[in-house]
């Protein structure tokens, strides 16, 4: 059974052994500051939202989420689902499909009008879950990297 529900204080270091997992995947590193800030806003929960999703008490996957407004459907937000990772073991056990399940619920709850995502084209093993969940719209994704002040760059 996979038990979803938001992260709890104690599960600081399995959460961010998964997020370092998923930034790997993308080929990204990232700073021990990273992490504080976004466990930091998660636990806040302002702004940005973080889902776990458990196996037999074990945290094996995450979902970080946030909601905007929408300038093409005034009046109802949309909420883009910026992470999703599965611990290898427990792929192919409806892990992201249940994360994606809890995340469609807390958008429409909070009155979103659609919820979406971005993958990479070469991510076949979660494209094949995406098509069965989700329509492909066929946009491609383009991005400036910019440097806040006085920070790093963003990705």
């Amino acid at each position: 059974m996979i038990d979803i529900g938001p992260l709890s204080a104690s599960e600081r270091a399995g959460w961010e052994a998964l997020f370092r997992d998923y930034l790997a995947f993308y080929g990204r590193t990232e700073p021990a500051s990273m992490y504080e800030q976004a466990w930091r806003r998660f636990q806040d929960g302002a702004g940005v939202h973080a889902l776990g999703a458990r196996m037999d008490g074990a945290l094996v996957g995450i979902a970080h989420f946030l909601s905007h407004p929408n300038t093409s459907a005034p009046g109802t937000d949309s909420c883009y689902l910026q992470d999703l990772f599965t611990a290898p073991a427990a792929r192919g056990k409806g892990v992201a499909r249940a994360l994606i399940g809890a995340v469609r619920e807390w958008a429409a709850e909070a009155g979103c009008g659609r919820l979406y995502w971005h993958t990479q084209d070469t991510n076949a093993t979660a494209r094949r879950l995406y098509d069965q969940v989700a329509d492909h719209r066929g946009f491609i994704v383009y991005q400036v990297a910019l440097t806040p002040p006085g920070g790093g760059a963003e990705r």
